[in-house]
């Protein structure tokens, strides 16, 4: 049995990649599952670093096979913020409704053709003997002008993608319909291909 720890300790992250990356006597554990204590300072100015220093911490506290990943939304309008900055936007780690808030603010008087965005989400995979894969997804679309919906977090409620008529938003949709266009379900596709032709 090969195991993969998840630098996160985030259940939905990981059902998701076990679905994606089910390759046969693969086992996904969090970092807490693992017995792990990793959180370091993720001070890079792009998502393949941040996602870089996770992966890396947690690979040399295991030494086993590790997978981080880090994502966010850009809006072209402000010049591709929030950024790597998009779980703190309004100031304090993961609140959403603070995010949202001063996100719908920053965009009060832009016209619709202008609200163009995507989520992007950039991983790292480190292999046992430190071999490493990286892979990058994204979703194009457009901020709305209220959130809707409840099935997503984030900023799900107010990004409207491009699929799906480019009417519901991501929290408008089920889960399994997310995953099937999501930033990170086209990363975890891409790394699956990559995996499949590097090390399998």
């Amino acid at each position: 049995m090969k195991q993969v720890i998840i630098a996160s300790n985030n259940a939905h992250k990981v059902q998701e990649i076990e679905t994606a990356l089910d390759f046969e006597g693969w086992e996904f554990k969090t970092l807490r599952q693992a017995g792990l204590d990793s959180d370091p300072e993720e001070d890079a100015d792009t998502f393949l670093g941040n996602a870089r220093i996770k992966a890396r911490a947690a690979h040399e506290l295991s030494g086993s096979a590790v997978l981080a990943d880090d994502s966010g939304l850009e809006v072209d309008a402000l010049d591709g913020a929030p950024g790597v900055y998009s779980s703190r936007y309004a100031g304090e780690h993961g609140d959403d409704a603070a995010n949202n808030a001063k996100l719908l603010r920053e965009l009060a008087n832009v016209p619709d053709e202008k609200r163009t965005a995507r989520f992007v989400c950039t991983l790292v995979f480190i292999d046992e003997d430190g071999t490493e894969l990286t892979a990058r997804g994204t979703i194009e679309g457009k901020i709305g002008y209220e959130e809707r919906g409840n099935e997503g977090f984030g900023y799900d409620p107010l990004f409207v993608p491009d699929e799906f008529g480019g009417e519901l938003t991501l929290a408008q949709v089920s889960q399994a319909q997310k995953n099937s266009v999501s930033h990170r379900g086209n990363a975890l596709r891409a790394l699956r291909k990559n995996i499949s032709e590097t090390l399998k």
